[in-house]
């Protein structure tokens, strides 16, 4: 529903809005506000502002646009706008405030107009899980049901909208011209490698920790030592706890990636650092950081294309960890993140960076998406966590995020963990049984 104000003298003059809007009364005549004293100012008229769907499932997008004359500036929500369209992805039912101003014209004749998207409810599809037959709906780009903690469940929530790249259905997507090739520079001998598990390894948990905190998280400092001009500035609501990639449990120093992923549930941001260290004050030391927004198709606001993350491929970290709940749950709704070790000098969407100075067409760019083909059966026998990983393989593929090791799947640590099954049974598919799907948009810096 749409409605139009305008501050200002007279009345008379109504604007009306396409797709069902309702009409409204603009100030003064076509929009003419009365005088100030001995001065007549021309407030801006708003013909119309719609939303292309005004009624949504949680998780979908929408797009609001606007037809203006006599404006030098708009604002939705308070936010400046340019153009005439704006694409939301709302996770509750929201209204939106369009405000049309001229700078020739004092606040009180400025123009709004109001519209609102419904968002029903939560969830899109079944998970179809498999643990006493339970049926579960996914909750797409609202975190607010999440548990708090370290490795806390997320009880059916998945990181942005239902249509992002990493939620997307892959499976029947075009192959790559270049597939053979390319699986070939990865290895199609090679076993698949779960780089997550239960216990330690070395001294450390087995796989990259998160932690989820509430919004009266205390937000802090951070110090950015090597990427600080592709970093989102803090501060971040990271705790001086927060667990650390590589930490060991006896205490001692340690190397490694160090990465430390923070979500704050109630605002839906996903906070990523990299090479991090705390500071005596609760400040932390990073190499660099991104602020991610879980709600929007817009995964990171703030970032450019070209910006690196706390992840080579200038990909978020957390949405492609395997995490236990989801896959003991027998679905696992997105794509997975893999490392390669050796990888081309570009990129290809949803990935923004690349990591090598390699340009071989037959090397992996960052963000190039595999699959395992159809023909692949997955084995009645295999543990649910394994069928669930090697079906989202099929059904929403895996990226290449890093350099690593080859064929080497990230994933969250957790005590619940079968190693012994992980390692048999991901590790009996080899890269041959994999294809890449057709990549658009390459980069190449």
């Amino acid at each position: 529903m749409l409605a139009l104000t305008a501050c200002g003298g007279g009345s008379g003059s109504t604007s009306s809005g396409a797709s069902g809007s309702t009409t409204g009364t603009s100030g003064g005549n076509t929009g003419n506000t009365g005088s100030t004293g001995t001065t007549t100012a021309t407030a801006p008229v708003i013909n119309s502002f719609v939303a292309t769907s005004a009624s949504i499932t949680s998780g979908q997008s929408t797009q609001l646009s606007w037809n203006i004359s006599g404006a030098t500036s708009v604002t939705v929500n308070g936010a400046a706008v340019t153009g005439s369209s704006l694409t939301v992805s709302p996770v509750a039912t929201t209204s939106y405030t369009l405000l049309a101003s001229n700078s020739a014209c004092s606040t009180t004749c400025n123009t709004s107009a109001s519209v609102t998207v419904t968002v029903n409810t939560a969830g899109t599809g079944s998970t179809g899980g498999t643990n006493g037959g339970t049926t579960a709906n996914a909750i797409y780009g609202d975190l607010r049901k999440a548990d708090l903690g370290a490795g806390a469940n997320l009880n059916g929530a998945v990181p942005f909208p239902a249509n992002n790249a990493w939620n997307t259905d892959i499976s029947g997507a075009a192959v790559d011209p270049a597939s053979d090739a390319l699986i070939s520079s990865i290895g199609l001998g090679t076993s698949l490698h779960p780089d997550f598990g239960a216990g330690l390894y070395d001294g450390a948990p087995i796989g990259i920790p998160y932690v989820v905190v509430a919004s009266s998280q205390p937000r802090v400092a951070v110090q950015f030592t090597d990427y600080g001009d592709e970093s989102d500035p803090g501060p971040y609501p990271i705790p001086a706890n927060a667990p650390i990639e590589g930490q060991q449990a006896s205490g001692i120093t340690f190397g490694g990636d160090r990465h430390v992923l923070v979500i704050d549930r109630d605002a839906n941001r996903l906070y990523e650092v990299g090479n991090a260290y705390p500071q005596t004050g609760g400040s932390w030391k990073v190499s660099g950081g991104a602020i991610f927004d879980l709600t929007s198709n817009t995964v990171r606001p703030g970032g450019k294309p070209g910006w690196t993350s706390a992840d080579a491929a200038g990909l978020p970290i957390f949405p492609g960890l395997v995490r236990y709940e989801e896959a003991a749950s027998g679905a696992i709704r997105h794509a997975l993140r893999f490392t390669v070790s050796r990888s081309r000098r570009a990129y290809v969407p949803p990935a923004a960076h690349w990591a090598s100075s390699n340009t071989s067409n037959t090397l992996p760019p960052m963000g190039m998406r595999v699959r395992l083909k159809a023909s692949f059966q997955i084995p009645a026998n295999f543990s649910n966590e394994s069928k669930a990983i090697l079906q989202a393989m099929k059904t929403y593929g895996m990226l290449v995020a890093d350099n690593g090791s080859n064929w080497y799947i990230s994933g969250a640590p957790d005590a619940r963990w079968n190693n012994d099954k992980l390692v048999s049974e991901l590790g009996s598919v080899k890269g041959s049984n994999f294809e890449v799907v057709r990549m658009d948009g390459l980069v190449t810096p």
